[in-house]
């Protein structure tokens, strides 16, 4: 419990009715989408970076923790208060600031909706790539603390592709800027690159200067259904060696199409063992030619169906097949433990056929999807929290997917970061030295260790 005249210096900051005390206000901001709770001492909603620079000068002198929230999206709990303390919510900084259309660069602030901004610079012709998941409510400063990817990074990259400059407030209260609006600077380290992916364990974004494409002129999607998942695999590595590098190529694998079978009125074919979802984007005479090619170089590859939208209504209805995992899950049981490990896309069978024999050992469920392109899987291990030993069960088999995504080269997280949840397994994937220099950057810059402890680390820093 924070002292009383620490709660009115920050109502003097940010003006009292944007400091939460109520514990119905705190639950709120006691969770993400990992549904694990701690309950902060009181939540802060600032209106600039003057605001949070006194936030985080009082927050560092008097060594209260600080928890920088967006949206409350993340899958790792890596905005939740697990030491109490202030949570510090960046909604209020929701603002587009600029769109540069000469120069194909956006200013904006930590708190606007990523598909607000997506849908904002399309009118004018412009095109912003990173789409994660949870775009329709995830805010671009929380995009850029976890280096968010989606289904397009195959083609254009992640969060961290389109971020140039920074505005950001330190733990010690410092407002600096890195990095500026054009296309190239050497001039010291890439303090920018630092901070995008840190988790909110470095500083406090407050400003985001973004780089944007032009909006491609048209895009076409079809669904290829396969007879297995070493067809599907084999056709992703063909597809790119064929000089064709695809908007999305996302897959699912068969415990995934026999959810969609039993949990929505979706037609898949009983032959079909896995699924590719494949969408091309560019000048719109080249996409005719370019999926025709697309289905000449998978037709060898064990096919049992090539489905291709002629028009947005029909493209809508492919992607509402991949949209529709997520609610067909619960038709197996009512809990998941959901990771996000990425392997050398090519290795995407051997990984799967890694999960099935731990499913089998364990004999729980284990659902995989995700963005065959760059190997992203999305891991999904079924359970009933309520069965004795589920938890148990899933808890060993988080383990040993992650010793099987090592095995084969890849990693424990593809998109969604350390947090909480993957820092006791840190030791797993990076060696002693490295932790340690990662440390080293963390005490140098955060001394007191206020700003977002506990996360990533498996310890105190």
């Amino acid at each position: 419990m924070l002292d009383q005249t620490i709660i009115k210096q920050l109502q003097q900051i940010s003006g009292k009715d944007q400091v939460l005390t109520d514990k119905a206000d705190l639950i709120c901001y006691s969770y993400d989408a990992t549904q694990k709770q701690y309950l902060p001492d009181v939540v802060v909603h600032p209106g600039n970076a003057e605001e949070v620079s006194l936030i985080m000068q009082l927050a560092n002198e008097k060594k209260i923790p600080v928890f920088p929230r967006g949206a409350g999206t993340g899958f790792t709990g890596g905005s939740v208060p697990t030491a109490g303390g202030i949570v510090l919510g960046l909604t209020r900084l929701d603002k587009i600031l600029d769109i540069d259309e000469e120069n194909l660069v956006a200013t904006i602030e930590p708190g606007v909706v990523t598909a607000d901004f997506q849908k904002t610079v399309e009118k004018v012709g412009l095109f912003y790539p990173p789409d994660p998941a949870s775009l329709k409510v995830s805010t671009m400063g929380g995009n850029v603390a976890e280096c968010a990817g989606g289904p397009r990074c195959v083609k254009y990259g992640v969060t961290k592709d389109y971020i140039i400059g920074l505005q950001i407030v330190t733990p010690t209260g410092d407002i600096i800027k890195t990095g500026g609006p054009t296309m190239k600077g050497v001039v010291g380290y890439d303090l920018t690159k630092l901070i995008c992916g840190s988790e909110g364990t470095l500083a406090v974004i407050t400003k985001i200067i973004v780089k944007l494409l032009p909006k491609p002129e048209a895009k076409k999607t079809m669904l290829v259904l396969f007879d297995s998942i070493d067809g599907a695999a084999q056709a992703v590595s063909a597809i790119i060696r064929g000089k064709i590098i695809p908007t999305t190529l996302e897959f699912l694998d068969a415990c995934t199409l026999d959810c969609l079978r039993q949990g929505t009125a979706l037609d898949v074919p009983a032959a079909a063992q896995a699924v590719l979802l494949i969408e091309v984007d560019g000048e719109r005479e080249f996409l005719d030619k370019q999926v025709a090619r697309i289905a000449e170089i998978v037709q060898p590859l064990g096919i049992v169906e090539i489905r291709v939208a002629e028009t947005p209504e029909e493209s809508e209805a492919l992607w509402e097949i991949r949209r529709s995992i997520s609610a067909s899950l619960r038709q197996i049981n009512p809990d998941k433990f959901n990771e996000d490990i990425c392997v050398p896309r090519s290795k995407v069978p051997d990984m799967i056929r890694k999960i099935e024999r731990i499913a089998d050992k364990y004999q729980i469920p284990i659902v995989n999807y995700g963005h065959a392109g760059d190997g992203n899987i999305h891991v999904n291990i079924m359970v009933d929290e309520k069965v004795p030993g589920d938890h148990e069960k899933a808890e060993k088999a988080v383990v040993e997917v992650f010793e099987g995504a090592l095995e084969l080269g890849g990693t424990m997280s593809g998109e969604h970061g350390v947090g909480i949840m993957k820092a006791p397994f840190l030791d797993m994937e990076l060696s002693a030295n490295v932790i340690d220099y990662m440390k080293t950057i963390k005490r140098a810059l955060d001394p007191n260790n206020i700003l977002n402890p506990g996360k990533i680390f498996p310890s105190d820093v």
